[in-house]
């Protein structure tokens, strides 16, 4: 069997497949996310790691026989800092963290955040490596000064569990990375006045990466035979298009998760237009995935039924009882502390409730939630160059109310991706590439569903995302006057 796991910001899974693509167990165990203050949002390395040996464990208790291959995926982005020996110097920083908000700023109002853009093709944003090491160069230089690599969280993993210091070309190739060679360009570095800390980056794996060897300390981890191979794969965005089957130019895929991450194929590095999203390398040397990983998710729905004193369950009854437009309520749904990043970023972006009157219910606010993902989503796809069909995953689309939502407000049919894990999937899938086996491609990302689109909601959804569009332009305006204080009278 094919063993692949997937490091979650809140969940680390751990899945097994057979040879043709059937799940024969997954296992979950939640890790915890630190708040020391209320912009930090850290992870301990060593808990994650205990979680990884956890899942792996319930795994094989559930399964029989050998573990072919191993294949690592998880969150990208945030900074994971380790010393020589592959220990943790201080809790990661994730890609939620937001005590960078203020560099960001600087390099927008200097220039460097464009230059670096037009570079790289990916948009620096509080949670990415060269804004947490910035601000820990100017907070916490000590921590800079201890490690022996600043890393990505799977990369962490990898070096636990096999002895080897890497990263793929995914993980690397924001923000320092130059397309062209895919490897690191310096000028990058000393852009965001980081030169000295070139040497903490790991070395770029070659696609598809080679296997590693579990090492003792690895197998005492996880239970598994030492020497098991082990593949280091793409980070979570694109090993889910992997797992879902987008290959395909001009195709996409949504993952309804925390981010709503909103993802297309294409065949160059795009640095032109409105700076926003991530430029990320496929394994495939002339694929990239234009990936908008938007701060709009299903965290914008939690919000939404934590304050209304309801739960997940409650939502497929909820968007029954509202009708298509919610009665005329509308949403901005920019709820996260570090403002939006895809397709455009705005560090002071936030929510919006508006529509509402007496008559309002609970029932319009969350379908209005509901469609303003789906006008998001709709919005990062246009800006991404989709021109192909659509998959969708995550957890957000395991409700069939909101999934069919989505397909009404794009107005294109959706294909469900197998399921579950489907970022484990195309971690496996990448680990058995990478290993030379052969597998039937169609068979493992063959879709769970299809949902049409209602056509006769065309104009409505139509006329709901230009007045989505208008709103989003107007307020970008009011969290500039905002962020820099009224006019001088």
């Amino acid at each position: 069997m094919i063993l692949g796991i997937d490091l979650g910001t809140s969940v680390v899974k751990a899945a097994a497949f057979s040879k043709s693509g059937e799940v024969l167990a997954v296992e979950g165990r939640r890790v915890k996310l630190y708040n020391p203050r209320p912009e930090c949002s850290e992870q301990d390395i060593d808990e994650t790691l205990a979680a990884l040996g956890e899942v792996v464990r319930a795994v094989a208790r559930q399964t029989d026989g050998p573990v072919e291959a191993v294949g690592l995926t998880g969150q990208g982005d945030g900074l994971w800092l380790l010393d020589e020996r592959g220990r943790q110097v201080r809790r990661a920083a994730t890609w939620l963290d937001a005590r960078a908000n203020s560099i960001v700023e600087e390099w927008r109002a200097s220039g460097v955040f464009e230059e670096h853009f037009r570079r790289n093709g990916n948009v620096t944003f509080p949670g990415a490596p060269s804004a947490i090491m910035a601000a820990l160069a100017r907070e916490e230089p000590e921590s800079l000064e201890r490690a022996s690599t600043a890393g990505y969280c799977k990369d962490v993993i990898l070096q636990r569990l096999t002895g080897e210091r890497a990263t793929d070309a995914s993980d690397a190739s924001e923000p320092f990375m130059d397309h062209s060679t895919r490897s690191y360009d310096p000028t990058i570095l000393e852009l965001f006045g980081l030169a000295a800390y070139e040497h903490l980056l790991a070395p770029i794996d070659p696609s598809p990466g080679p296997m590693r060897l579990l090492t003792a300390e690895g197998a005492s981890l996880t239970g598994l035979p030492e020497g098991t191979p082990v593949h280091s794969g793409p980070f979570d965005l694109p090993a889910t298009a992997i797992g879902a089957g987008v290959d395909g130019l001009g195709d996409g895929v949504i993952i309804v998760g925390t981010t709503l991450a909103c993802e297309v194929i294409v065949d160059r590095a795009d640095t032109g237009g409105e700076p926003g999203g991530q430029t990320l390398c496929m394994p495939e040397p002339d694929r990239w995935l234009r990936a908008m990983p938007a701060m709009v998710g299903t965290a914008s729905m939690d919000l939404t039924l934590d304050l209304l004193g309801s739960t997940h369950t409650d939502i497929e009854d909820f968007l029954a009882e509202s009708p298509p437009g919610a009665n005329g309520v509308h949403v901005l749904p920019f709820f996260s502390p570090s403002g939006e990043r895809a397709p455009f970023v705005e560090p002071d972006a936030r929510g919006q409730l508006s529509g509402m009157t007496l008559n309002t219910t609970r029932s319009d606010v969350v379908r209005a939630v509901a469609e303003s993902v789906g006008y998001a989503a709709k919005h990062c796809l246009t800006a991404a160059g989709l021109r192909g069909k659509i998959s969708i995953c995550g957890g957000g689309a395991e409700s069939r109310a909101w999934r069919q939502v989505l397909a009404d407000v794009l107005q294109q049919p959706l294909e469900v991706a197998r399921r579950p894990e489907v970022g484990a999937r195309g971690a496996a899938m990448a680990a058995m590439t990478a290993a030379g086996l052969d597998f039937d491609h169609a068979g493992w990302t063959r879709p769970d569903d299809q949902v049409q689109p209602s056509e006769d909601l065309a104009d409505l959804y139509g006329e709901g995302f230009d007045r989505y569009l208008t709103t989003v332009e107007a307020t970008r305006g009011l969290w500039d006057r905002l962020r820099v204080g009224p006019p001088p009278t």
